[in-house]
């Protein structure tokens, strides 16, 4: 199985900067533990591939 990018360069910024925010946040303690949540959205902005994307036909990449 190869994975085709389907995350555009706007879309990966704006995941990239979500992800970092609820780490940070989550390693602070102001969002507790959830926050870890936030490598999702990170790991999916250096792969350029989301699953989700994949699952529902979408892409945001030219």
């Amino acid at each position: 199985m190869s994975i085709t990018k389907n995350v555009g360069t706007v879309d990966r910024a704006i995941r990239a900067v979500a992800g970092i925010a609820l780490i940070g946040l989550a390693f602070t303690g102001t969002i507790g533990v959830w926050g870890w949540i936030g490598i999702v959205p990170l790991a999916t902005a250096a792969m350029s591939w989301c699953p989700a994307y994949t699952l529902f036909g979408m892409k945001t990449c030219g």
